[in-house]
């Protein structure tokens, strides 16, 4: 079984800043992509940024600029900094990693920007 958790997530001011983590755990033997999507109230899943196992990373044009995603592959573990963060980047931000040739998702952290 396998397992996402993520953390970091909170209120912050218009401007501000946030490090999202997401570890992955459990029978795992390779871990190949992983990345970060977020969904706001009334809206679809949006795929933030992903990042493979070797480093390349996308980004959706929202955030690029602002947010970063890396991975440290010892931990199992996926980042995503959020600078500049915006109103409108308010949402519920999943994580996943394709693991054993399966994805996986975790149950979400909320980030809150006001204004």
């Amino acid at each position: 079984q396998v397992q996402l958790v993520e953390s970091g997530g909170g209120l912050v001011q218009l401007g501000g800043s946030l490090r999202l983590s997401c570890v992955a755990s459990g029978s795992i033997f390779r871990v190949n992509d992983m990345g970060w999507s977020r969904q706001a109230p009334g809206k679809e899943r949006e795929l933030v940024a992903t990042i493979n196992r070797d480093g390349p990373t996308n980004y959706a044009d929202s955030v690029k600029g602002r947010f970063t995603i890396s991975r440290d592959n010892a931990k199992n573990t996926v980042y995503l900094q959020m600078n500049s963060l915006k109103p409108e980047d308010t949402a519920v931000y999943f994580c996943y990693a394709n693991i054993n040739t399966y994805v996986y998702w975790g149950q979400g952290t909320q980030v809150t920007v006001s204004s």
